[in-house]
């Protein structure tokens, strides 16, 4: 009787519907409103569920390379995906130029007149307040911020008027709660708050080209090919161009 009843279990186990199989991602927290939409999307579509753990790029390439779970990375510079690559951490062949974005100087409130910062000393305006910015010598945003206003001849006079956040969203919180009048942050990071204003936006020759690369990592689950085809379909593609990316080809 024993015997049976074990039997009937394992045969009730085998006819039950095989799970879709959940994925992680790691990816740089400039992505956040628009990938969490993505992955609404595509877990609506595919019903394979998606975990992402946001953080600045050189947090998250510290935690792959200590083991931590991921099956696609999206970094917000390809310095730090190349950081991965270099300890064969990413699969070479998947890798793949995502995004773009715009890198601005946005201002607390929503009623800031904006002013171009090309003719503007940006130190005089701060008086006795902050800049914020994300890590300098490491974090994209924050290195391409470094980069743009060395190339505008500001870096100098603003470097010891920064406040320096380990990530673009937490540069953008200190601007909206009014402890920095005025900050760098990505264009997209901007369009997720209604309480910042967009003062100027730096050329791109300014600085380097901003990349958000994405590739799977050495041990994606199969599943993960088909999210990584999915961020570069034409609804992911809307969505990320709907809060101010740009989408490349």
């Amino acid at each position: 009787m024993i015997h049976h009843f074990a039997l009937a279990a394992a045969l009730m186990f085998l006819a039950l519907p095989a799970a879709a199989q959940d994925l992680t991602v790691f990816a740089a927290s400039s992505l956040k409103t628009a990938l969490d939409q993505v992955a609404a999307a595509f877990t609506a579509e595919t019903g394979t569920k998606v975990a992402i753990s946001y953080a600045a790029s050189p947090a998250l390439v510290k935690q792959i390379a200590q083991g931590a779970p991921a099956d696609i990375f999206i970094s917000a510079s390809p310095d730090w995906m190349d950081e991965l690559a270099k300890s064969s951490l990413i699969q070479p062949a998947t890798r793949r130029d995502l995004l773009s974005n715009t890198l601005i100087l946005i201002a607390s409130g929503t009623m800031a007149t904006p002013f171009d910062l090309a003719t503007t000393d940006l130190a005089s305006r701060l008086g006795d307040g902050k800049l914020a910015m994300a890590m300098v010598d490491s974090v994209p945003a924050g290195v391409y911020g470094k980069q743009a206003l060395t190339a505008l001849g500001q870096w100098d006079a603003l470097a010891p008027h920064v406040a320096q956040s380990e990530n673009a969203r937490a540069a953008l919180a200190l601007v909206t709660s009014g402890e920095a009048p005025f900050g760098i942050t990505f264009l997209t990071d901007a369009n997720a708050s209604d309480a910042v204003t967009e003062i100027y936006a730096f050329a791109a020759d300014t600085h380097a080209p901003i990349l958000y690369p994405a590739a799977l990592t050495t041990t994606a689950a199969p599943a993960a090919e088909a999210l990584l085809t999915y961020l570069s379909a034409p609804a992911a593609r809307q969505i990320f161009a709907s809060q101010g990316f740009k989408p490349l080809p």
